[in-house]
C-alpha cells in the first residue's frame, strides 16, 4: 500500500488538530480528553494505528488508561499454514484481546500478515526482523547472511502492509553485548529478535543496524504512523537472570531512544521482561518507567517461576497482575503451551482470558475507571442469586454458563456447592433482607 506523507498523530496534536479516534479513545477509557492529549503529547500514552489501514478498535495504552492485553499469533516452520492463524485471531478477539501480534516465521509470511491485518478489528503488531532472517535463510542459506538492507526492507514491508506497531530490537548494541559477555547468564538470550541481532552482530563484527540507523527507522515509522515497540532483546529468560547488568544496560539505551522518537513525532513504547521473581516485579516496572520517562510499558508476563510448563499462562498472570498494579500498561499473554510448542486456537483463547483477569486485577488496584463498578455489580448479583446477571457480567460468560449448567439442579436457587447451606440465602432470613434483593 502506498504511504501517505502526512503529519504524524503527535504532530497533529501539537498543531491543535484532534482526530476523532483520540476523542473516541478518551470516551471509551472514560478519561478527560485534555488529560489524554497531555499524555499523548508527552509520550506517556500511545494509540498504535497505521494510517494506511485504520482499525475499527485501536487501543490506547499508557498512563491513566485501563491495562490492555495482547495475544501473539503466527506460524512456524513446522506449522506454516496461514489460514490457521485466522482461527487464532478469532479466538483472541472473541476472548477480549485488545491487540494481536503476528510473529510468523514459517510459510508465506506476507500472506499471513496481510490476512491478519485485513481481518483484525484490533491493533496489529509484528516483528520485521523475523522476515528478514527467514528470507536470508531461504535465499542465502544462513540467517546471519541477512543484510542491513534486508532488515529495513522488511520494516518498510510490514509498515506498508498496515501493521500498527512493530517490535524493533534497537537496544541490542555492541556495548550491551559486551555487558552480557562480562556477566554470563543461565539462559543467555531468549528473545528471538534479540538473538538474531546479536548473532548477526557477532558474526559481522558490526553494530546493530537498527541502532546505527535509528533516524532511518524513525522516518519509516513516521511515514506510515506506526508505533515503535522498543524490544527487550536482553530480557531474562530465567528467574536467575532477572534484573542483571545486561538487562539494565539495554534498558538505558531504550530510554535514550525513546527521547529521540518523541522528538521525531513518532509514538513509541518499551517492552519489558521476561522471567522475573515475584519480589523483583515492582522494582523492574519502576526502573523501566524512570529510565524511559514514563513511556508505556509492555511486558511479557512477567513469569515469576520457571518450573510450571503447561501452566505458564497462570505463572504469567500472577506476574502480570503485579506488574500492572506497579504501572505496566500492556500485558502480552502467555498460553498454556508456552515453552512447549506452537499454541492452538484454544490455547490462545485461554491465554487471553487468564491475562485479562490479571489486567482487571491490576485495574482494580490502580483505581481505573469502571473496574470497581464491574465487581460491585457482580457482587450484588451474587447476593441476589441472580444467575443470569452473574453469567452476563462474567469475564468469560461462555465458560461460566457451561460450568453452571453442568452442575445445576432444577428448582434450586443456590448453586450445587451449597444448596440449602447457601450462606447468603441462610443469613438473609436473619438480617431481614431476603435473598433476591440488594
Amino acid at each position: 500500500m502506498k504511504a501517505m506523507r502526512e503529519k504524524t498523530l503527535l504532530q497533529q496534536l501539537s498543531a491543535g488538530d484532534i482526530p476523532d479516534m483520540v476523542r473516541e479513545a478518551a470516551a471509551r477509557e472514560r478519561v478527560e480528553l485534555d488529560a489524554l492529549l497531555d499524555d499523548l503529547l508527552a509520550g506517556r500514552s500511545v494509540i498504535p494505528v497505521n494510517r494506511a489501514v485504520p482499525k475499527p478498535r485501536p487501543c490506547a495504552l499508557g498512563r491513566g488508561l485501563a491495562v490492555k492485553v495482547n495475544a501473539n499469533l503466527g506460524t512456524s516452520p513446522d506449522y506454516p499454514e496461514a489460514r490457521g492463524e485466522l482461527d487464532k485471531l478469532r479466538a483472541a478477539v472473541e476472548a477480549g484481546a485488545d491487540a494481536v501480534m503476528d510473529l510468523s516465521t514459517g510459510g508465506d509470511l506476507d500472506r499471513t500478515r496481510e490476512l491478519i491485518v485485513r481481518n483484525s478489528p484490533v491493533s496489529v503488531g509484528s516483528v520485521p526482523v523475523y522476515q528478514a532472517a527467514a528470507l536470508a535463510r531461504e535465499v542465502r542459506g544462513s540467517i546471519v547472511e541477512m543484510t542491513s538492507e534486508d532488515i529495513f526492507r522488511a520494516v518498510e514491508a510490514h509498515c506498508s502492509s498496515g501493521v500498527d506497531f512493530i517490535t524493533v530490537h534497537c537496544g541490542v548494541t555492541r556495548r550491551v553485548l559486551e555487558t552480557l559477555q562480562r556477566n554470563p547468564r543461565v539462559a543467555d538470550i531468549v528473545s528471538r529478535g534479540g538473538a538474531l541481532h546479536a548473532g548477526w552482530m557477532i558474526h559481522h563484527d558490526r553494530e546493530n543496524p537498527l541502532f546505527e540507523e535509528f533516524d532511518r527507522l524513525l522516518e519509516i515509522a513516521a511515514r506510515y504512523e506506526v508505533t515503535l515497540s522498543l524490544g527487550d532483546g536482553l530480557r531474562p529468560g530465567a528467574v536467575a537472570d532477572a534484573t542483571d547488568a545486561a538487562q539494565l544496560a539495554e534498558l538505558q539505551v531504550l530510554g535514550e531512544l525513546v527521547q529521540r522518537a518523541r522528538a521525531a513525532g513518532v509514538q513509541c513504547m518499551v517492552e519489558g521482561p521476561g522471567h522475573i521473581p515475584l519480589h523483583q516485579v515492582e522494582v523492574n516496572v519502576r526502573l523501566a518507567k524512570t529510565l524511559t520517562r514514563d513511556a508505556p510499558f509492555y511486558v511479557l508476563g512477567p513469569l515469576v517461576t520457571d518450573v510450571a510448563p503447561g501452566y505458564d499462562h497462570i505463572v504469567a498472570a500472577i506476574g502480570g497482575a503485579l506488574a500492572g498494579m506497579a504501572g505496566a500498561d500492556f500485558l502480552c499473554y502467555v498460553t498454556p503451551r508456552e515453552h512447549l510448542g506452537l499454541p492452538t486456537a484454544e490455547d490462545v483463547r485461554e491465554g487471553v482470558v487468564v491475562t485479562r483477569i490479571a489486567a482487571h486485577a491490576a485495574d482494580l488496584a490502580r483505581g481505573s475507571r469502571g473496574a470497581a463498578e464491574w465487581d460491585l455489580r457482580m457482587s450484588r448479583a451474587r447476593k441476589a442469586l441472580d444467575w443470569e446477571e452473574q453469567l452476563r457480567l462474567a469475564l468469560d460468560p461462555q465458560r461460566a454458563r457451561r460450568m453452571h449448567e453442568e452442575r445445576k439442579v432444577e428448582g434450586e436457587r443456590a448453586c450445587t456447592m451449597c444448596g440449602d447451606f447457601c450462606a447468603m440465602q441462610f443469613i438473609s432470613r436473619y438480617l431481614g433482607r431476603p435473598a433476591g434483593t440488594c
